[in-house]
Formats: structure tokens, sequence, C-alpha cells
């Protein structure tokens, strides 16, 4: 397996993981290797950096419920353009859970409960849940997934 550093027309870097330098070639000449940002199919090799192994620290992750049809109901909700290159998709979909997800910051579990049991009003929301909290929503029956941190300063 070999990594090669890459940058596409509009210089977006990248990452590719090749069997060979010549399935790289092969690969780019079939017009299979793309940007994930813009998806431009003009991509070239790049000098690599040196990498020196380090082991970095994930964020938390922050739970999010979208209850029952909660964001499928929101105009545009479904209309993220993944030809547009992985990236920019996840860019995409960050930007519409963050416009269309309530806050309610580190009284998710409690919120996701009400909801859950009819108490509160039905609406998509995300917030922060130890691990321990999480996993008893999922017991309970309560449809919540842990995405890492989303903030908009992270768009970037």
């Amino acid at each position: 397996m070999i990594i090669f550093d890459l940058a596409c027309q509009h210089d977006h870097r990248f990452e590719g993981w090749f069997q060979s330098r010549d399935e790289f070639d092969s690969q780019l000449s079939r017009g299979l290797v793309g940007c994930p940002d813009c998806g431009s199919p003009v991509v070239r090799r790049i000098p690599s950096a040196l990498h020196l192994g380090k082991q970095l620290q994930t964020p938390a992750a922050a739970p999010v419920s979208a209850s029952t049809g909660a964001l499928a109901s929101v105009p545009d909700a479904t209309a993220i353009d993944a030809r547009a290159g992985a990236r920019s998709a996840y860019r995409q979909l960050t930007a519409m859970l963050l416009a269309r997800c309530e806050d309610v910051g580190p009284d998710f579990a409690e919120e996701a409960r009400k909801i859950h049991y009819l108490e509160a009003p039905d609406r998509a929301i995300r917030g922060e849940a130890s691990a321990e909290e999480y996993e008893a929503l999922r017991e309970e029956g309560v449809e919540v997934l842990r995405l890492p941190r989303l903030k908009v300063e992270d768009l970037h």
C-alpha cells in the first residue's frame, strides 16, 4: 500500500491510498481519482511532508436525536450534493444539522427522554451527554446518534 499526497486543479489537498504507483497511474488515467472537496478529476501528485506518529485525542462525541420525521420534514434536508465531493457533502450535512437541530447543551439526555415520552414537543435536538447517559438512552429505546462535536468554525 502506498499513500500519495494529491491536489486538484483548485489546489484542494488530500491523500490517496493505492496498491502501487502503477495502480495510481491506471486509476488516474481512467478518471477514477477525484477531489473529495470539489469532485474535480484533474488531480496531480504533490510532494509529501514527513509525518511523525503522534496519537491524537478525539473529542467527546455529541449525541443527536432526530425524532421521526423531524429532519425529513425540513425543506432541503436531503438536498446535499454528494457529487461535489465527500468533504463538501460533510460540510453541507454538518451545516444542515447545526441549523435544524436545537442545541440543548448538557440537558440533552433529559430533553431526549421528554421528547421520547411525549412530554415535550417533537423536534430534532443536539447536545452533550456522557457515555453512560448515551447508553441509558439507547437501552430505553430513545433513538440517538453520537457524532463528533459540530461547530461552525470547524467547517473550513
